[in-house]
């Protein structure tokens, strides 16, 4: 009986196809959220570079809405809409606040949630 147990090795085809079904579950994770967050570094990449715009605080509504309309178009992000974008300006003080969630569907009745809230600020309120 001890020398058959000394015989016995390895992993049977169930555990096998068991982990090869988690290691592909984490794969088709990975492949949903990358580019979920690789967008909302393009967002965060625009709202930067609107920010270093020497005109930024002098820029009315319609203008830093269609500069990040531009940007957006440009790096092909299609997660962020125009009610997203909350412009507040009052005086000198400039506020851009974007809010928004993405869903990714992975598979069957499963999907992802990335919700994402970013806000720049120029002047003096």
């Amino acid at each position: 009986m001890n020398s058959s147990l000394k015989s016995q090795q390895g992993l049977t085809l169930l555990s096998i196809a068991f982990i090869l079904a988690l290691i592909g579950f984490f794969v088709l994770l990975a492949l949903n959220i990358v580019p979920i967050y690789l967008d909302h570094s393009k967002v965060k990449n625009a709202l930067n570079a609107l920010k270093e715009d020497p005109g930024f605080a002098d820029m009315s509504e319609f203008e830093i809405r269609r500069s990040l309309d531009k940007r957006f178009n440009l790096n092909y992000v299609y997660d962020v809409t125009q009610d997203d974008i909350k412009v507040l300006k009052t005086g000198s003080y400039t506020k851009v606040d974007i809010e928004y969630e993405t869903v990714k569907k992975l598979a069957f009745n499963l999907s992802v949630l990335a919700e994402f809230h970013d806000v720049i600020e120029a002047g003096v309120e």
